[in-house]
């Protein structure tokens, strides 16, 4: 049996793995942790209500469970909130990290770990795995900062990097972009999205599957894992209304400049797929042939 510790398995992404490894009861044993009651509608796995900024706790309850695989899909990704409150940011994005690298190296586990198109500054698009990052905002540094703490401590580590995520799971916390766009569609409420940035949106499922592919393929290194057509944020918006029959005429475009975010973003990200096809043997498809899949869980 495979011992996997999910962190953060109430989130969008922790649900979705906890589904995914949960199939195969057979080969994989999986450990939630995350704060207060388990959102995730499923009560055949052992979950651990924790705080994972305590560092005690975090690493006493995995030093008990001696996991072969800790997937790290706990974060403060409110790019605006990191900017804002700079200590908390660390404290998850980059402590955590260090504290479950640690432990990871004396327990010989292998830590995959997310990141983000938010470690480039958007000047060039279609990043491989080896650009040079340079993040805008505070979130992106914290990222960026993490990795750095993967690269310097000598363990086996997974880095996938990701871009947008949406999807839907039992409970959710919080919305994402399919869902806002679709939910405010349907209430035929006026959006305004921006049309000058441009991204490759994530389908959690897939996410989810290259978690569980590095587990499987015990890879090491850092891997893309997005969808493979490079859209403006309003172009998205406009296939989420074509996909779901939605009158996209309450979408409204404008441009970044006229937000005032407190955060800047890059302007154009997107990931170049190449290695992600070869080593993992996995293609992502298009944003409306994944959003047509997403749409079919809905029914």
């Amino acid at each position: 049996m495979i011992k996997v510790v999910i962190t953060g398995s109430n989130g969008l992404l922790g649900q979705s793995l906890l589904n995914l490894l949960l199939d195969e009861k057979n080969k994989y044993e999986v450990y939630g942790f995350s704060k207060g009651e388990n959102r995730s509608g499923r009560n055949d796995f052992k979950y651990y209500s924790l705080d994972i900024t305590n560092k005690e706790q975090l690493i006493k309850e995995i030093k008990k469970l001696q996991p072969n695989y800790i997937v790290n899909t706990a974060a403060m990704t409110q790019v605006d909130a990191c900017e804002n409150n700079k200590s908390a940011c660390d404290t998850l994005n980059v402590d955590v990290v260090k504290w479950l690298a640690e432990i990871c190296k004396k327990i010989n586990a292998h830590l995959i770990h997310i990141s983000t198109d938010f470690i480039f500054d958007g000047k060039k698009g279609w990043y491989t795995e080896t650009d040079e990052p340079n993040p805008l905002s505070y979130y992106g540094l914290s990222k960026l900062k993490s990795e750095q703490v993967l690269e310097k401590l000598t363990i086996n580590y997974t880095i996938l990097r990701t871009i947008l995520v949406y999807g839907k799971v039992y409970d959710m916390s919080r919305s994402n972009i399919v869902l806002w766009v679709k939910e405010s569609l349907e209430n035929k409420k006026e959006i305004t999205i921006v049309d000058d940035q441009y991204r490759t949106p994530t389908y959690v499922k897939d996410l989810a599957l290259a978690c569980k592919i590095s587990i499987d393929k015990n890879a090491t290194g850092v891997f893309n894992i997005a969808s493979s057509e490079l859209l403006s944020i309003y172009e998205i918006a406009k296939q989420i209304a074509d996909v779901f029959n939605l009158d996209d005429s309450y979408i409204k475009p404008i441009s970044t400049s006229t937000l005032n975010q407190t955060a800047n973003r890059p302007i154009k990200t997107g990931f170049d797929l190449s290695k992600t096809n070869k080593e993992f043997n996995f293609y992502p498809k298009t944003f409306k042939d994944d959003l047509q899949r997403f749409k079919e869980t809905l029914m």
